[in-house]
């Protein structure tokens, strides 16, 4: 089995619409595809309805999370969308997304760059407004050769010259919340330095001890080096150890499936999940 549990759509900030993310999944090879867009659900239906026979969607989020300063990212998978303790946490940080996208144009504007909030608005579409829909409007400005180039202190990176906080989730208080919505949590790109500080191996520890289920350890933003690091990491606090492409359609340069799940971690995710269950394709005749 091919297993690529991180994807994002134009839900969020990924190029290709649902229909378009899974039908690419299955293209590539994929027998398993999880759609993690920020923060947000909203692609799910659309995934399912064109759900090619063949592949197995697992639904899930990645939710922005913030620990002692540091930006991180908690994948939730198979959780209950409708739990209202959970769903209210992700309107919070979605509702701030678009008062700090505005900020980061007026930062922008102040450094002499003439993006308009207009032009990262259609960029952006329907989708939950992000860094990665700034960073395209610098591409298109001329101002950065590609969107991983806005990721430094220069532009968009933590910390950076238009950098503004948004609402983030305490991620223990997300651990406890997606648990309670029958979810399972995995903290991804855990140790990308290039983009910007990371959390520490003693915060693992303690997310390990709250009740994290595993790590993101196979990925493009990890050298081979730092996946050892973190394998030996996950055995010594008991996480899983996953892989994922982190597919973002046109706007990275990784494809579905460059990186991939152990079948047997992917099926001990599904174990441990009573919030919703992974969804085999219909050929998309799915309701």
């Amino acid at each position: 089995m091919r297993i690529d549990l991180h994807t994002h759509s134009t839900a969020s900030d990924g190029t290709d619409t649902p229909a378009e993310l899974v039908r690419n999944a299955a293209a590539a090879g994929l027998d398993v595809v999880a759609l993690t867009d920020h923060d947000t659900t909203r692609g799910h239906a659309e995934a399912l309805a064109a759900l090619p026979e063949g592949l197995t969607l697992v639904t899930g989020a990645e939710l922005s999370c913030r620990l002692d300063g540091v930006s991180m990212h908690m994948l939730a998978y198979l959780f209950d969308p409708d739990e209202p303790d959970l769903l209210r946490e992700r309107e919070l940080v979605r509702d701030d997304r678009v008062p700090r996208a505005r900020g980061m144009v007026a930062k922008l504007n102040e450094l002499g760059v003439g993006v308009t909030w207009e032009q990262v608005a259609r960029i952006a579409g329907d989708g939950s407004v992000g860094r990665p829909h700034v960073a395209t409007a610098l591409v298109e400005l001329g101002v950065v050769p590609t969107v991983s180039d806005a990721f430094t202190k220069d532009w968009l990176a933590d910390g950076g010259r238009a950098y503004v906080d948004k609402h983030e989730t305490d991620p223990f208080e997300a651990i406890r919340l997606v648990k309670a919505a029958g979810g399972v949590t995995v903290f991804a790109h855990p140790a990308a330095a290039e983009r910007g500080r990371t959390v520490t191996e003693s915060a693992i520890a303690e997310l390990a001890a709250a009740g994290l289920d595993g790590i993101e350890v196979d990925h493009m933003d990890h050298d081979e080096p730092t996946r050892v690091r973190l394998r030996g990491l996950a055995a010594e606090v008991g996480l899983l150890t996953t892989g994922s492409s982190d597919y973002h359609g046109s706007r990275k340069t990784c494809v579905p499936g460059e990186y991939t799940t152990d079948p047997e971690v992917y099926g001990e995710i599904v174990r441990r999940a009573t919030g919703a269950f992974p969804v085999p394709g219909a050929g998309g005749r799915h309701a």
